[in-house]
């Protein structure tokens, strides 16, 4: 790749619609917010050249357990919410959802104004000094179960923030269906919230069609599984349901061997709406700059296509509409 494509690519505005927010600090984040609330983390979460150590899916799940630990006030929340932003910002990304997740809030003893009012800031403070417009889509985890996924969802419904614009699921993939989860589900939708789900990833197409047939959901968090089904694709085009695809964490998670593997393309030539996105980018050594640089580089996507990324990713986005308007202007 030339540089100046690079550099077109660098300087192109970008669209994020899939990151966690405990998945989006940085080791040295980490180690700062626990010291400053006494906290010891666990030897081995971190690899010699500063990473986070893991080596497969349980062990991803228990170092961003570990890692979502040490989070304790508001100011935590809102300086890994800044401090994302930031790097978001820095590489030309003008909008960007986050998944928060109030269990994991209430696992360390938060309440969820504190969490919230500590994203809030970050959100504030970010588009404040670099522009970047920040939105949060409340997330459940997936093996605690639908019960506690009403719980979510109810918190949620009674608690409403313009900067929240969305309901989403996600963790272990392989427990429980998506259907089990639709009174949760339903509950965000009827206030008013659009919805996403993690499918096709670990598993099949066949969960994505348990998605879309029984969930209100617009989009699908990963999807990439869809590619095995041709009739799942047509229905995606046609119903218009965008896929969040995350291609740096699909190779860290060995959904797929590499990239060649991957596919993008197919997707993108499905005619179904598509966004990159780094999902949980200190763990998989990724950003969503560099998925950018990738579609060039890994997939020979060119700049135009890669712009048609981000309108897609904008349309597709949970945000209001004079939002979108402007933003879509920006993206040209």
């Amino acid at each position: 790749m030339s540089e100046l494509l690079h550099k077109q690519i660098q300087q192109l505005p970008k669209v994020e619609l899939h990151s966690h927010l405990e998945g989006c600090i940085q080791p040295e984040l980490v180690r700062a917010i626990a010291e400053r609330n006494g906290i010891s983390l666990k030897n081995g979460l971190f690899t010699t050249d500063d990473m986070f150590a893991w080596s497969n899916f349980v062990e991803f799940l228990q170092a961003y357990d570990e890692a979502s630990f040490c989070l304790r006030k508001a100011q935590d929340y809102r300086d890994i919410m800044y401090t994302y932003m930031a790097q978001c910002a820095a590489e030309g990304t003008i909008y960007a959802e986050t998944f928060i997740s109030p269990d994991h809030a209430a696992a360390v003893g938060m309440s969820y104004d504190d969490m919230l009012s500590g994203c809030v800031e970050g959100i504030n403070d970010a588009e404040r000094d670099f522009g970047i417009v920040g939105r949060l889509i409340v997330s459940c985890i997936r093996h605690l179960g639908p019960e506690q996924a009403v719980v979510v969802a109810q918190q949620l419904a009674d608690n409403p923030h313009p900067y929240i614009v969305g309901f989403g699921m996600g963790g272990n993939e392989s427990m429980f269906t998506q259907a089990d989860f639709a009174p949760a589900f339903n509950i965000a939708f009827a206030a008013g919230f659009a919805c996403t789900t993690h499918a096709g990833e670990v598993l099949g197409p066949e969960s994505v069609w348990d998605a879309i047939d029984n969930l209100p959901v617009t989009r699908i968090g990963h999807g990439v599984r869809s590619a095995e089904d041709p009739t799942l694709m047509l229905e995606l085009a046609e119903r218009g349901i965008a896929l969040e695809v995350c291609p740096g964490s699909n190779i860290a998670l060995s959904v797929y061997p590499d990239l060649a593997s991957h596919p993008l393309n197919k997707i993108l030539q499905a005619g179904i709406s598509t966004s990159l996105n780094s999902d949980d980018p200190p763990f998989f050594a990724t950003t969503v700059g560099a998925e950018y640089q990738s579609g060039a580089q890994d997939f020979g996507l060119d700049l135009e296509q890669l712009r048609n990324i981000s309108r897609m990713a904008m349309k597709a986005s949970f945000a209001d509409v004079n939002t979108k308007t402007r933003l879509l202007a920006v993206i040209g």
